[in-house]
């Protein structure tokens, strides 16, 4: 029988399976600035992985739909990459937009993992227990906060909370709590609602105190940060301004300027230079092959890191099966370039264990300060 003949009798030789992985982001609205740097992360890995012949044989898809910064319509493009055949879902930022993602991955007995939702609520507790975070929860970003103001002599603090999302509410309690343990004073919380772009009120409070704070530790989103900032500095306060990983966005930087993107630091994920770990310049690399630049946040390498902690669970387990990846996850210790990590127990609520990268911003311009892992933070 002739080659095609046979080829015609017992049908052609089948293409290879794809292992798909669905990214729930949101491309579009006020969540971009952390998901769409996240996708493009994401992107590189995928590139990286097929590079070197995929995952257990197979190739990589990563399948993407734009959630728009809303939650109901994440939840809803969750179940169309699951019905289209997504075996793992990567969720966007934050407990408020991200969480409708994962729960829609564990209904379907998948894993889902965030590329940087912070808030503890972001837990196998809350959401399952084949869902997970790949950012330090905010126990450790309020803390390495809280513990670098104390180490910088920073005694006295004012505290601003915009009641916007889950992030915004508990990230300066957990600041606050660390902060006054090591023998810091909380002068004054203050409250503040995203979009009001007017913070009168606030400054008024601020300035009837009988002492001017040597912090301010600032907990918002989006750009009310920058209008937050400029509002403190144009009446004169130039107390260095914390705040977490919402900082870490080059329009914010860009906004700010030379004039009022001074003194102002934050917690975030990782240094997206060479110095902050052995990884980071062959990534670096990676990227600028790929999209002609170098990235210029964090949220770059939550993406690149979320798939690639994906690509490690699924071939420690063998397969995709979400109770396998899950466990693989749990019993597995990850060098990322967000740094080590490893998670607890579903028990756990698989609490990230992993250190924080302390940015400053100067001239407008970021900086690497250094790593830091608390010796111990506030319980969630």
């Amino acid at each position: 029988m002739q080659v095609g003949a046979a080829m015609a009798a017992f049908g052609a030789i089948p293409a290879k399976a794809e292992i798909t992985i669905g990214a729930a982001l949101n491309l579009t609205g006020i969540q971009a600035p952390m998901d769409e740097p996240g996708f493009r992360g994401a992107q590189v890995a995928i590139k990286e992985l097929n590079d070197k012949g995929g995952l257990l044989g197979q190739p990589v898809k990563l399948v993407s739909i734009d959630g728009k910064s809303d939650p109901v319509t994440v939840g809803n493009v969750a179940v169309e990459l699951i019905d289209d055949g997504a075996e793992l879902i990567m969720a966007p930022c934050d407990f408020d937009f991200g969480g409708p993602a994962s729960r829609e991955a564990q209904s379907a007995d998948i894993v889902g993992i965030s590329t940087c939702a912070s808030d503890p609520l972001y837990s196998s507790w809350s959401l399952g227990d084949k869902q997970f975070t790949l950012s330090m929860w905010n126990t450790t970003m309020g803390a390495v906060a809280a513990d670098f103001a104390l180490e910088k002599g920073w005694k006295k603090a004012y505290v601003v909370t915009d009641q916007f999302i889950a992030y915004t509410k508990s990230l300066p309690k957990y600041f606050m709590e660390q902060f006054k343990a090591g023998g810091g004073e909380i002068l004054l919380e203050d409250s503040y609602n995203n979009g009001d772009n007017d913070f009168s009120a606030q400054l008024s409070r601020l300035q009837a105190l009988p002492e001017k704070p040597d912090v301010i530790f600032l907990s918002s989103y989006g750009t009310d940060i920058g209008v937050i900032i400029r509002a403190l500095r144009e009446v004169g306060y130039d107390a260095p301004v914390l705040g977490g990983d919402a900082y870490d966005d080059p329009a914010l930087h860009q906004a700010l300027g030379e004039k009022f993107g001074n003194d102002v630091y934050f917690v975030t994920h990782t240094w997206m230079g060479s110095d902050a770990g052995p990884q980071m310049q062959k990534f670096i690399e990676l990227y600028k092959e790929m999209y002609g630049g170098e990235p210029d946040t964090s949220f770059v390498a939550t993406g690149y890191d979320t798939v690639m902690l994906l690509a490690q669970a699924v071939e420690a387990a063998g397969t995709t099966d979400g109770a396998a990846v899950a466990k693989a996850l749990e019993e597995g210790e990850f060098e990322l370039l967000t740094g080590s990590l490893d998670y607890g127990t579903a028990e756990e609520g698989h609490m990230p264990n992993k250190a924080a990268a302390i940015i400053e911003l100067k001239d407008g311009k970021t900086s690497f300060v250094k790593w830091h892992r608390p010796d111990s933070v506030p319980a969630p």
